[in-house]
């Protein structure tokens, strides 16, 4: 393990409340570029091909980019070979060749620790410990994930993401189960749900016993499966209050694919889960942190979308196609993010998703056209849609 990488990772701070000044992050990012350039071969050979190199480049805006789509084919990693003990693969349909993001322990300890403080804070009601490493030990609350287990989805960021919150929630094996996961892995891959265990964890608990929220964590389409069994069956839900929904991702043609609006009308109608905690997140394979578009940000409605944010440690720009510079408030372009947790990888990716710039936010409008879809494409529109 390169020395001055884990020095690196071992000064980051995941307080998700610390306003970092452009200053101090592009101080950081421009170390990590140089680290990044020396120890990354792949990622050198894309630099040195545009000219630019530690030497040239001044701000973090400068840093430069690759696409997603280079992580299918290139090993951008700053991992030796015999380093790498897990690989995260992109999600969407299974014609595509998927993207790879290599990790070995030290990589992975910086995800999960970047990851939990930003998730407690934007998804918890209320938050347990968000600035620490660790959580409480008890959950807030009775924690309900829509996915299969990390056995039987290893290569899965999201399933880890998944996992990483469970065990820092504390929450305990569910009775002949694995803890608080109700997917299950399907034929040819897909991702179903154990129905009669799901309506099991949400069903109402007798008079006597505490009422304990839901924290209810999918995909939008393990969301849809979940919404039109309950509509089939004609059963509504009224889970207790302060429950909380966190969706993700796209449809990956494994169900019809619902407008946002209307699939959060069909949780609020079936699951009794209030709007405004449906929350959203935005994250793909290639990353180590991840947007949200709720929790410590005003709350969404038609006149004010759904606006999503990346923890201080990282940056997003949302860059128009034509000029390659980055757009004006209210204008669209494609998202590129920088991701100072992303320490044995690449910090600067420009992804295939396309935003409408918010101060320093974005609105996501799905993907673009010229993109395949997959899993972290979050809209309905027809624009070719974690």
């Amino acid at each position: 393990m390169n020395k001055e990488l884990s020095s690196f990772a071992a000064r980051l701070d995941f307080a998700p409340a610390r306003q970092v000044p452009d200053h101090a992050f592009n101080e950081l990012a421009l170390e990590l570029f140089a680290l990044q350039f020396r120890c990354n071969p792949a990622y050198a050979r894309i630099c040195a091909a545009r000219r630019l190199t530690p030497l040239t480049v001044g701000h973090w805006t400068q840093i430069p980019f690759v696409p997603a789509s280079a992580f299918k084919e290139l090993e951008l990693s700053c991992l030796s070979p015999d380093e790498r003990t897990a690989v995260f693969y992109s999600s969407g349909t299974t014609e595509q060749k998927p993207s790879r993001h290599f990790h070995g322990a030290e990589s992975l300890a910086v995800y999960e620790a970047s990851l939990w403080p930003w998730f407690a804070m934007n998804c918890q009601s209320p938050p347990a410990n968000p600035g620490g490493a660790g959580g409480s030990a008890e959950a807030v609350c009775q924690l309900v994930i829509l996915t299969p287990p990390p056995a039987q989805a290893p290569h899965s960021s999201l399933v880890h993401m998944f996992d990483t919150v469970r065990r820092n929630l504390g929450a305990a094996d569910r009775p002949g189960g694995v803890a608080s996961f109700y997917g299950r892995l399907e034929s040819a891959g897909a991702w179903g749900l154990d129905f009669a265990a799901v309506l099991a964890a949400l069903a109402p608990a007798p008079p006597s016993a505490l009422r304990q929220p839901r924290l209810i964590l999918g995909t939008a389409f393990s969301f849809v499966h979940l919404v039109d069994f309950l509509t089939e069956h004609e059963l509504r839900l009224d889970l207790p209050p302060g429950s909380r929904v966190m969706e993700t991702g796209g449809y990956k043609n494994r169900s019809r694919v619902l407008p946002k609006d209307e699939l959060h009308a069909f949780i609020t109608q079936r699951l009794g889960v209030k709007r405004e905690n449906i929350i959203c997140e935005y994250g793909m394979s290639e990353l180590s942190s991840q947007a949200y578009d709720s929790g410590i940000h005003p709350p969404s409605s038609i006149l004010h979308p759904r606006v999503f944010h990346f923890p201080p440690w990282a940056r997003a720009q949302i860059i128009s196609p034509e000029t390659g510079r980055e757009v004006a408030d209210g204008e669209t372009g494609l998202i590129r993010i920088f991701d100072l947790a992303n320490v044995f990888s690449v910090t600067a990716i420009q992804t295939e998703d396309l935003g409408i710039r918010r101060g320093a936010g974005f609105e996501l409008m799905g993907r673009a056209q010229s993109a395949e879809p997959r899993g972290c494409s979050l809209n309905s529109l027809e624009i070719s849609a974690h």
